[in-house]
């Protein structure tokens, strides 16, 4: 099968140029955190673990979105893309919109909390700034494709798609808190560690499969009608993440009498997520209610 390139004034269409835009943000950003000298962390401080977990899951994102997104730029190009057993239209928005959150929120932890103990430097602050020129591009990237034909862009371009999006993005997002929580903080509850991980570990695992299930095209496999699966889950979703919130602003009353600044920030971070999560799980509910309830009226 011969290769397909695009044509020449296709490497100037804004989505071709945006997406440049994010590869060398995202490969210029985990560049420069991962040059910084020893000298420039601080080694002795007693919270280094505290620094390594979130550290590595910045330098994670920015190295998984820059790898995945080269990949997609290069299979663009080449126009391989129809030969992955993908749905192309909904890889596309999921990437770019889990792109934008991902790289947001690398750049809020990093400034706000590995560099409050590495100390700010010329070359950290400059990382921070390309990881935000990187969410532009991610940001950018989305608004092209949700502003596409509605065939072109997919079930991941609409409203419930992007909820799902949201979720998975929330779900991620927990993962090096309950990490810190479990090998950093002792304070936090056991009891409400294990809820809490448990809650966070099944809801993951939900937003995945439903992605996959989506990408695949694997929808018309189900058992459940796809449509009741989505419900299932958006509810199960919104029990789990109501405890998780609870639990959260439980944490946040005991810090009242117990000043932590570590704690409190790893607090903060997670009831900010879990209440935005809650509330992309309890409008999907709706979305998948009203869904069913027009469709046993046909």
């Amino acid at each position: 099968m011969p290769v397909i390139v695009l044509e020449a004034r296709d490497f100037t269409s804004p989505l071709f140029l945006v997406r440049t835009w994010e590869v060398l943000s995202s490969c210029t950003t985990f560049s420069l955190v991962a040059s910084l000298e020893p000298s420039e962390l601080n080694q002795n401080s007693s919270h280094l673990q505290h620094l390594n977990t979130f550290r590595c899951f910045c330098m994670f994102n920015w190295c998984f979105f820059f790898t995945l997104t080269l990949l997609i730029h290069i299979l663009n190009v080449i126009q391989f893309h129809s030969l992955i057993p993908l749905s192309w239209k909904n890889l596309t928005m999921t990437v770019a919109v889990l792109g934008a959150l991902m790289c947001l929120s690398a750049s809020v932890v990093f400034s706000w909390l590995v560099m409050d103990h590495q100390g700010v430097t010329p070359r950290s602050v400059t990382a921070v700034v390309v990881s935000c020129l990187a969410f532009l591009a991610y940001t950018t990237e989305s608004y092209i494709l949700r502003t596409q034909a509605h065939e072109q862009r997919g079930y991941m371009g609409s409203m419930p798609g992007l909820l799902k999006i949201l979720q998975l993005w929330g779900s991620c997002l927990m993962i090096p808190l309950v990490v810190e929580m479990l090998f950093g903080l002792r304070e936090v509850q056991f009891q409400q560690l294990l809820v809490s991980c448990v809650s966070y570990g099944i809801c993951v695992l939900m937003s995945l499969v439903t992605v996959v299930v989506i990408l695949g095209d694997f929808a018309g496999q189900c058992l459940l009608p796809f449509d009741r699966f989505l419900a299932g889950f958006s509810l199960i979703g919104v029990l789990f993440y109501m405890m998780a919130t609870v639990i959260c602003f439980t944490k946040i009353l005991q810090l009242q009498k117990i000043i932590f600044t570590e704690q409190a920030k790893l607090v903060i971070m997670e009831t900010v997520v879990a209440s935005i999560t809650l509330l992309a799980y309890t409008v999907d509910l709706a979305f998948s209610v009203k869904l069913l309830c027009d469709r046993s009226h046909l």
